[in-house]
């Protein structure tokens, strides 16, 4: 379980050397195609590409900091994960990154859609998405929340206590409406992850435990009512997981739930859902499965299930999110000032400042999470010096890259491209320091097109309710 210092990622225990996984690349004009998406490509003048359009002409008419997605790569994820579980429901969850074009996407290449908030569903709903094809998560869903999705129709509601049950019961009552629902459970698997995303050990805010008998009672309580149409159950057991293994057990205590419930009464759920998860490569330490390989994983492990029962084995949905959107996305600065440290032993550290931060990525001060980078805007033969790709926010724990190697003639102007940044920068971006977020742009065929436009100062003085008594400067 990783704990991280309380006065933020910078203080926690790092070799000065850096990771033992972080190795000095042969050739640091390379790029990993493990990291990149599909159509990422350095040009022989060494300006890297994306969807046919290279960064520097991009970022001359979007500016930096910004987020671009690679649509070709995001739909061809989309579509691989269909492919691979076909049969089973694949729902994109929002909470990755969501807007109106991207619920369009998922629409088109026939995923469902998971979101949690009256936000994410108003966006999906707005894109264009079917709410029939919608599932509402969240562990307090408000009344509006509720009443909004059950007016939309969406598919099924992920129910996570007791008092949200009674809520959508009343709610039922009131618009003479019956409701899909689901029970979200905590099957006590402790995913491998940071706790922060850790969800299905006991002690957390979700679901219901399998352990102490609420899973069933809340089980019980949908199924008896005349307003609920229980479907089965859903459990998620965390985020950035590389192997089935957790799954497996996950599995294997849902499945039996579901035994116990036909047991009880005689009926059997037809549905389950084993949540998200799937883990994304960051760096070369990390090596995700592929959709071919869990799925082949997921089926034998439910179908083993369900003979172990001796009951049909239950119509399967899953969440992935990051490990369609991650990938396709990435993360563009431009570097303001360049610092080399000395450190204990005579070792050196270069500090990177660009034109973002923690406030576009809090993931690594948040998580401690790892992310690569590489110059974008030409090649250089100098050797590699150890870097740190830091913000421009008053926190010294406020990281983009803890340790990297990037050319030591790396200077004042230079473009850094991080990969792997479509998912949860944006949706977790803030305005802390008072820096407008980012724009989010989607290319393909050499041309771009704008998702989320650059907030500007104005936008954020707009919601300043307080007097104007000086001057703009």
């Amino acid at each position: 379980m990783t704990h991280m210092h309380v006065a933020g990622s910078v203080h926690a225990d790092v070799a000065a050397a850096g990771p033992q996984w972080l190795t000095v690349p042969s050739d640091l004009n390379t790029l990993d195609p493990d990291l990149w998406s599909s159509t990422v490509r350095r040009r022989p003048d060494g300006v890297l590409e994306v969807g046919g359009l290279d960064l520097k002409t991009l970022v001359e008419q979007v500016g930096t900091p910004a987020y671009i997605i690679d649509e070709l790569d995001f739909r061809e994820r989309a579509r691989a994960f269909r492919t691979a579980f076909a049969g089973w429901d694949v729902y994109y969850a929002g909470k990755a990154f969501i807007t109106r074009t991207i619920a369009g996407w998922v629409h088109q290449e026939g995923l469902f859609l998971d979101v949690c908030t009256e936000g994410e569903l108003r966006t999906a709903l707005e894109g264009g998405f079917d709410p029939a094809r919608i599932g509402m998560h969240g562990n307090n869903k408000s009344g509006h929340e509720l009443e909004m999705a059950l007016r939309a129709g969406v598919g099924r509601i992920i129910v996570d206590s007791l008092d949200e049950i009674d809520r959508i019961e009343e709610l039922c009552q009131r618009l003479d409406l019956k409701a899909r629902v689901m029970v979200r459970v905590t099957p006590g698997v402790e995913a491998h992850t940071h706790e922060y995303i850790a969800t299905a050990h006991e002690d957390q805010k979700f679901g219901f435990s399998i352990a102490n008998g609420a899973a069933m009672v809340a089980m019980v309580r949908c199924h008896a009512s005349p307003l609920l149409d229980l479907l089965g159950i859903h459990s998620h057991i965390g985020s950035q997981i590389f192997d089935t293994g957790g799954f497996e057990v996950a599995a294997r205590r849902t499945m039996k739930l579901l035994s116990q419930f036909r047991q009880a009464t005689g009926v059997v759920l037809p549905e389950l859902d084993l949540g998200g998860g799937f883990g994304v490569a960051y760096t070369t330490q990390d090596s995700p499965s592929t959709p071919e390989d869990l799925a082949a994983d997921l089926r034998d492990i439910v179908e083993t299930e369900a003979a172990v029962h001796q009951m049909p084995a239950p119509h399967v949905s899953l969440e992935p999110g990051r490990a369609i959107v991650g990938p396709a996305g990435m993360a563009v600065y431009r570097v303001g000032t360049v610092k080399p440290v000395d450190l204990d032993g005579g070792a050196q550290r270069v500090y990177v400042s660009v034109d973002g931060g923690m406030s576009d990525n809090i993931r690594p001060a948040l998580y401690g999470a790892e992310y690569s980078a590489v110059l974008a805007n030409r090649s250089s033969a100098e050797p590699g010096a150890l870097c740190r790709v830091v913000g421009k926010h008053c926190e010294g724990g406020d990281i983009l890259v803890r340790d990297v190697y990037l050319p030591a003639d790396i200077h004042p102007g230079d473009l850094v491209a991080v990969p792997t940044s479509g998912a949860y920068s944006r949706s977790m971006a803030s305005n802390y320091n008072h820096v407008p977020r980012p724009p989010v742009v989607a290319v393909r065929e050499a041309e771009w097109t704008a998702l989320l436009r650059r907030e500007t100062l104005d936008d954020l003085l707009a919601l300043d309710a307080g007097p104007v008594v000086g001057t703009r400067p």
